[in-house]
């Protein structure tokens, strides 16, 4: 049995937006070119999202929920199996989105909108990521605390920051290194995680340097 046509309409309508963003920008995208791509009509837009803003954000919703739930899985199973272990927690935070970047399917146009988003101030979908995912980040925060005790909140959180942007870096792909001839996209992906991990968890166990910043020169 095929899926109901209002599923299948809602989903032509994501993944035509997901394209178009990733092309051209959240500014840059009409609904008009929307409704073209996806060959429904405005009205079938406004059913099911109501707003170009509220499509822009279940385009997130999308590959976010997924990702998020594989993510925390992985979180749960580490904290049970390997309970302490700093690498177990970093890999459940980095895998499954390097997962999903190498789903040209589904991941390829997402990795390139994730890419917007940080390119492009939107500050809508900004507060609608942080009102649905922060807990994400805190709960990671938290795993990654316990196995490092000695870090303060701040220099965590800033620390989970920059693993954060390097995790959207390597999920681009836009390093100096790769992928080699004869090499498959899922070694070149595992291996990529390989080295994040070993780089973060490094990051995460440097010694402490108190809250002051250094002054300048």
């Amino acid at each position: 049995m095929g899926k109901p046509a209002s599923f299948s309409t809602k989903d032509r309508i994501l993944g035509a937006a997901e394209e178009l963003f990733a092309q051209y920008g959240f500014a840059g995208t009409s609904l008009r070119q929307v409704t073209s791509h996806a060959d429904v009509n405005i009205a079938a837009v406004n059913y099911h999202f109501g707003s170009k803003e509220n499509l822009v954000n279940e385009v997130f919703r999308r590959r976010m929920d997924e990702m998020t739930a594989a993510r925390l899985e992985q979180l749960e199973q580490a904290r049970a199996t390997q309970p302490g272990d700093l690498r177990a927690v970093l890999s459940a935070f980095v895998e499954p989105a390097l997962a999903m970047a190498q789903d040209r399917q589904s991941g390829g146009a997402f990795v390139r909108v994730i890419a917007r988003a940080y390119a492009e101030k939107n500050d809508n979908l900004r507060k609608f990521l942080s009102d649905h995912y922060g807990h994400v980040l805190r709960e990671f925060g938290k795993a990654i605390g316990a196995c490092v005790p000695g870090l303060s909140k701040e220099e965590l959180y800033w620390r989970l920051d920059f693993l954060a942007g390097a995790l959207t870096y390597a999920m681009a792909d836009f390093g100096l290194i790769k992928r080699p001839h004869g090499i498959s996209e899922a070694a070149h992906r595992s291996k990529a995680a390989y080295e994040l991990i070993h780089f973060a968890e490094a990051g995460f166990r440097a010694s402490t340097h108190g809250t002051t910043p250094p002054s300048s020169p």
